[in-house]
């Protein structure tokens, strides 16, 4: 591509390229997408996207083009790849200048300069650092932060490598050129300081923005540049230099507002500082040791000390609470139990984090914890009061929650709780001492006082047990505190809730729980909605938990479901919606049958629910678990949420609509179970299984689910699923058999299996195709057991239950493999005696016996040649399936089925499902269970003597081993 001829083309090509007429735009695009590989084509879009006089949408797409080029074509060995040449134009013509105007730009060309580092840096492109750095040096403001800017995003690009190689170049760099970036970062960080006080806003932020720049550069540096820092002496001295530099900073915040540019560059240069620390301390702990006293020193002092009054804000003091809790947490500092089994570095770290956390340290910073940060502010009680599902949502992790103040200081808390336990344990009891009966309602800092400390004891409850006996307190203080019905009191009688929430699992004797159901039932109907939200997340809790009893809660339950009922239709954000549906789920999914008498206005409301949230998969995806435990309820009567049902799970399943991608895992498990506890076919059921075969073709992890839905197809009607989709489950299973995993194989041919034994007549014929394939498997001695046991099991089916059908088979294999079929037939019972140990289910096992039993008698020489290995099974079978009746001594096949037995379901245990009940059923049909192996054997020897006559027949039997014999026998003792 000529430079001078194509220049104009091509901007004129970008030009319609940035149009919103799609007519224009799309051409423009395709011309682009051809010109990608033409060689001088990235040499054109540099000159392009580095003239400042074009428009700057047109620039801006010309350096996405371009570093979408260094994807796809930069690399040597990359088809279509750029030659050396046109590269070593465009890498000079990249560092010509640092003067882009634009910021947008100026980092995404920053950005693609990092990615061409990658690949090229230093071998290929040894003068790009010698370039940054003197180029960060010079006095033009534009050019040197475009260049401080392009320096970061080479350094951070080139510390992510990872091969050892690139390790060792980053470490070589790094060492040459540290001592440059610490100098640049201290010039750039005493100009800001200076400038600070000359009031000048613009010259405050140019210079807070190369601080900033080159901070973002020492920190790669830093953390990622070498292997033992510790023995870095500029490395050491720049890490103990932050806490000073911290302090300079947040005394720059007095100086400046608190709701400008500024401000917001400071406090990410200050939480960067504290970044430094926590990367530090992450990848090289031991490093770390000697800045573990001052570290803690600092964080203490300006979280939970008045030093940090005025000067702290919230991002700084999640931050500074992460440092603490990573030194208290960190399992590189705690010694072995047995102390000499530990290094010298553990135990130094170790004694200096014991002399720092004295008893009158973590006593104050326990009180502080508790009766300052946990207190709940104006801000959340405001919130309270004007968004209560907000400050629920909020409170249970919403998406600002993890970098929000309050579960720091939870989590910081539960961890020096947990390492610090012996210490704090009387400090907080003493705590919980001074609260013992009803609190004044007019004293708001009372109660919230009281709710700060019940939050410590929730959290702290695993720590407290053999301190705290909670079921007193829950019936002497807890449940009075409860019934306060005063509208002040709302935080406590929500803090207590949640807080018997946390203890359920701890210590809560199961005499307690209908007391604590009663409470509940009131508490659902409270006056404030997130006290009702929170009851209904600690009922979840109790029906979750082990010691959960149902005939204690089933006096309750259609108050509590009536109520859950009511709240779920209140509520209104998507979120409350999810979580109140959890919670009906689990009490479904708990009490199962029990709950059909209640279920009716659920049932009725979930379709204008599905309707409502069309554009929340989320709570769709809550709808259908609910949906999934409705079902199990209802058992056979699920068949009448049909008209709702089956349209949802067509639409789940359905991977050509959008909203699969949130509701095909939920969706499946629905379809699953509404066939498991479908009393019949309808043709509304059956014609969803169209949407099956693109689900197959996708090979995902949902694979398993799959195949049980087809599975329980064929349970519930095999010939009308059969003679409509058989035909194109086949060809799916023929490809998947192809390429799929070892697993996955036993997974399809289970499935055919089960058409066998279902259906032995229509079955073999259905997935005619597949048969050839398992015979093949057999006859080669398929290597992998658990797939051809799996063999063994299809063709056991064909050949006791469909003898017609295995001889067209073994006639058909026989041209196939240019063999006699008595030669084929003896190869495979061959191949099925020496591999009968792949088998490990007994159920298997005596069907193969029965299998090879039923080719007797036979006057085939072939079969009377393996006459020995077919008594050797059967022998074998008898053992796994036989029997000693004590009483009569006499031997019995514990495999028969004579009659339908209901078994008694316990209260543990779910009852059966519509499948199950089929299943049963169908063993009652299955010659694995109704025919006695014994009586079988005895049938068809007498029958093989019969036709050979006593003397052919004792010939026979003296080609199988005495043993054997004597064993078999004995067996037939009494025929």
């Amino acid at each position: 591509m000529d430079l001078n001829s194509a220049s104009t083309v091509v901007l004129q090509v970008l030009t319609q390229a940035t149009s919103q007429d799609t007519a224009v735009l799309k051409p423009a695009e395709e011309q682009l997408k051809q010109w990608e590989t033409q060689p001088g084509f990235y040499s054109v879009l540099l000159n392009i996207f580095t003239n400042h006089t074009l428009d700057i949408n047109v620039r801006w797409l010309a350096v996405l083009y371009f570093k979408h080029g260094i994807d796809r074509y930069w690399r040597r060995v990359a088809p279509h790849a750029l030659s050396e040449e046109e590269k070593t134009t465009l890498r000079a013509g990249l560092i010509t200048n640092f003067n882009e105007p634009i910021n947008q730009i100026a980092t995404q060309i920053a950005v693609l300069i990092a990615k061409v580092a990658r690949l090229d840096c230093p071998r290929q492109w040894p003068e790009l650092i010698p370039t940054l750095i003197e180029s960060v040096k010079v006095q033009d403001d534009l050019r040197q932060h475009r260049a401080l800017l392009t320096f970061y995003h080479v350094t951070k690009t080139l510390a992510s490598k990872r091969l050892a190689a690139d390790r060792k170049l980053f470490y070589d760099l790094a060492s040459g050129i540290y001592n440059f970036a610490c100098s640049l970062w201290n010039h750039h960080t005493d100009t800001f300081l200076q400038q600070v006080s000359s009031g000048n806003e613009a010259a405050i932020l140019s210079s807070l923005e190369r601080t900033l720049l080159s901070l973002k550069v020492l920190r790669k540096l830093t953390v990622n540049g070498f292997v033992e820092p510790h023995k870095n002496m500029e490395v050491m001295d720049f890490l103990h230099g932050i806490f000073e530099r911290l302090k300079q900073f947040l005394e720059c915040s007095r100086s400046i507002g608190t709701d400008n540019v500024c401000r917001d560059r400071l406090e990410k240069t200050i939480i960067l500082f504290t970044k430094v620390l926590l990367d530090f301390l992450d990848q090289h702990p031991f490093s770390f040791t000697p800045l573990i006293q001052r570290s803690l020193e600092f964080s203490v002092s300006y979280v939970f000390t008045e030093v940090g009054e005025g000067v702290t804000f919230e991002r700084f003091i999640v931050q500074c609470m992460n440092l603490i809790k990573m030194i208290v947490k960190n399992y590189a500092y705690k010694p072995s139990k047995n102390f000499e089994d530990s290094s010298p570095e553990t135990l130094e770290a170790h004694k200096i984090k014991m002399a720092f956390f004295t008893y009158p340290t973590l006593t104050e910073i326990c009180r502080r914890l508790v009766s300052h940060y946990f207190l709940l502010t104006e801000e959340e009680l405001t919130m309270w009061e004007e968004d209560p599902e907000g400050f629920t949502v909020e409170e249970t992790g919403g998406d600002s929650w993890k970098y929000s103040l309050r579960p720091c200081t939870e989590v910081l808390f539960i961890d020096i709780f947990h390492e610090y336990n012996q210490t704090l344990t009387p400090v907080l009891l003493e705590m919980m001492q001074t609260l013992q009966g009803p609190t004044n309602v007019e004293d708001m800092n009372a109660l919230l006082i009281k709710d700060a400390v019940y939050n410590a004891v929730g959290l702290a409850a695993y720590e407290l047990f053999d301190s705290v006996d909670f079921d007193q307190w829950f019936k002497n203080q807890l449940l009075p505190e409860l019934q306060v019905i005063h509208n002040r009191y709302k935080p406590l009688r929500r803090r207590v809730i949640w807080l018997i929430g946390q203890w359920i699992s701890v210590k809560f004797k199961s005499d307690l729980r209908p007391m604590l159901y009663e409470a509940i039932c009131n508490l659902l109907q409270d006056q404030d909605l997130v006290v009702r939200i929170e009851t209904a997340t600690t009922l979840k809790l109790t029906v979750d938990d082990f010691e959960f009893r149902t005939d204690q809660f089933l006096p309750y339950l259609e108050t509590m479901f009536t109520l859950l009922f009511q709240l779920l239709q209140q509520v209104t954000e998507c979120d409350t919606k999810m979580h109140v549906l959890h919670v009906l789920s689990c009490v479904i999914e708990r009490v199962n049958m029990q709950i059909r008498p209640y279920v009716g206005c659920l049932v009725q409301y979930l379709p204008l629910l599905w309707k409502q949230s069309e554009e929340h998969n989320m709570l769709r995806c809550a709808i259908l678990t609910t949906l999934i435990h409705l079902v199990q309820g209802l058992g056979a009567d699920s068949k009448n949420l049909y008209p709702f049902l089956l349209p949802v799970i067509q639409l789940s399943t359905d991977v050509s609509q959008p909203p699969h991608v949130y509701l095909l895992e939920d969706g499946l498990e629905l379809w699953l179970v509404t066939l498991e506890n479908s009393p019949c076919i309808t043709p509304e059921l059956l014609r969803i299984f169209q949407n099956m075969s693109p689900l197959l073709e996708l090979s995902s992890e949902n694979l398993r689910t799959c195949f049980k839905i087809i599975n329980g197809y064929i349970f519930l009607s095999s010939t009308e699923f059969l003679q409509t989709y058989a035909v194109g489950l086949c060809q799916s299973f023929c490809e998947l058999l192809k390429e799929i995993t070892t697993e996955g194989q036993v997974q399809v041919l289970k499935v055919v299996e089960n058409a066998l034994k279902v259906n032995p007549i229509l079955g073999p014929q259905m997935f005619q195709p597949i048969l050839p394939y398992v015979f093949k498997g057999i006859i080669e001695g398929e290597r992998y057991p658990v797939v051809m046991s799996t063999y063994l099991g299809v063709m056991g089916r064909v050949l006791l239950q469909n003898t017609s059908f295995f001889s067209s088979l073994l006639n058909e294999m026989a041209h196939k493999f240019n063999q006699e079929m008595d030669q084929l037939l003896g190869n495979m019972i061959e191949m099925w005696v020496d591999r009968m140990d792949n088998i490990t289910q007994p159920e298997r096992r005596k069907l193969s016996a029965l299998a090879l039993l039923s080719l007797l008698p036979s006057d085939n020489s072939v079969i009377q040649d393996k006459f020995c290995g077919i008594i050797n099974i059967s022998v074998e079978g008898l053992h796994d399936v036989m029997t000693e009746d004590p009483e009569t001594g006499t031997y019995k096949d514990c495999m028969l089925m004579s009659h339908l037995e209901e078994p008694k379901v316990t209260e543990d245990e779910e009852p059966p499902t519509e499948q199950d009940k089929r299943k049963k059923m169908l063993a009652l049909k299955d010659p694995v269970h109704t025919v006695s192996l014994q009586q079988f054997i005895y049938e068809k020897l007498k029958a093989q003597q019969e036709m050979l006559g006593e003397q052919g027949f004792q010939s026979l039997m003296e080609t199988v081993d005495t043993e054997i014999v004597t064993q078999l026998q004995e067996f037939l003792q009494g025929f």
